[in-house]
């Protein structure tokens, strides 16, 4: 189908703020299938969407709460994984839920912790939204992608691991049932004991300066500077933040801020000579 030429539909001027800098951010949920928030069984017993930050190392968590009805939630299992987040939370110095729990009451996971990685920008991204026949542009400071975080997985598995190597070693030290009909085997006879003369032995490590060398230092430097920063990201303290829903009052107030109420109209000193040269890939 010939479409013909593009003709112009409409000219829209481009109002241009940064009111909101620098907190204006992007969160994409690659994972969610349905808009953010709290169930409603959730909801009614009085649960909210909760939030921390670590500032320094820009993490971010939202805690939405988990749908607890009996038709789609293992309560015997939520025990198991709560008391697993519990220990994991401990592990990493992190500072436990305020949820306050019953005197002798099992913690339960009751909550699904989604947490942030940040996505590097390439080039410069803006919000943009049309109003009244204008576009309106703000700046978006950070990138942001939340994805459940399971790392409590991780306790699970090695109390797993422990129980089954400890279960083998138990039936390796049983050994198969004797056999009525066959005479006891012999005891196995006892080997003697050699006395063994300590020595004293020194060890001089040369240092090899060949290029594997530096490779293999530029290697460790490397995984020395991942574990600093993971340590880093684990003394800091998590600063809670207060979540509101997109439809709250709050929202809107913030929503409204971006917008520009200046008329006073920007020259443009560029040509599109200019603009051209600047474009990868042209």
């Amino acid at each position: 189908m010939d479409a013909g030429e593009d003709r112009l539909v409409s000219v829209l001027p481009i109002h241009y703020s940064n009111a909101l800098t620098p907190n204006l951010q992007l969160h994409q949920f690659p994972l969610q299938t349905r808009p953010l928030q709290a169930p409603p069984s959730a909801a009614a017993s009085g649960k909210r969407i909760r939030a921390r930050i670590k500032p320094n190392v820009k993490r971010l968590e939202v805690h939405v709460p988990i749908d607890t009805r009996p038709e789609v939630w293992n309560a015997e299992r939520s025990e198991d994984l709560g008391a697993a987040r519990v220990q994991d939370d401990k592990e990493k110095n992190q500072q436990l839920s305020k949820l306050k729990q019953k005197e002798g009451e099992e913690p339960k996971l009751t909550e699904v912790r989604l947490r942030s990685e940040p996505i590097p920008q390439v080039g410069a991204y803006v919000l943009g939204v049309v109003r009244d026949g204008k576009l309106h542009l703000h700046p978006i400071n950070e990138i942001h992608q939340l994805r459940p975080a399971l790392t409590y997985m991780d306790i699970l598995t090695r109390k797993t691991r422990r129980r089954a190597g400890a279960s083998s070693d138990e039936e390796s030290d049983e050994g198969p049932p004797p056999d009525p009909d066959e005479p006891a085997p012999a005891p196995a006879p006892k080997k003697e004991k050699k006395a063994v003369d300590a020595k004293e032995v020194q060890v001089a490590i040369k240092r090899n300066e060949d290029k594997t060398m530096q490779l293999g230092g530029g290697l460790t430097a490397m995984r020395r500077e991942m574990l600093i920063t993971l340590r880093a990201e684990e003394d800091e303290r998590w600063e809670d933040i207060q979540y509101y829903d997109g439809e709250a009052p709050e929202c809107n107030e913030a929503f409204e801020t971006m917008f520009s109420h200046n008329e006073e109209e920007l020259e443009c000193k560029t040509d599109i000579t200019s603009v051209l040269r600047i474009i990868k890939g042209l």
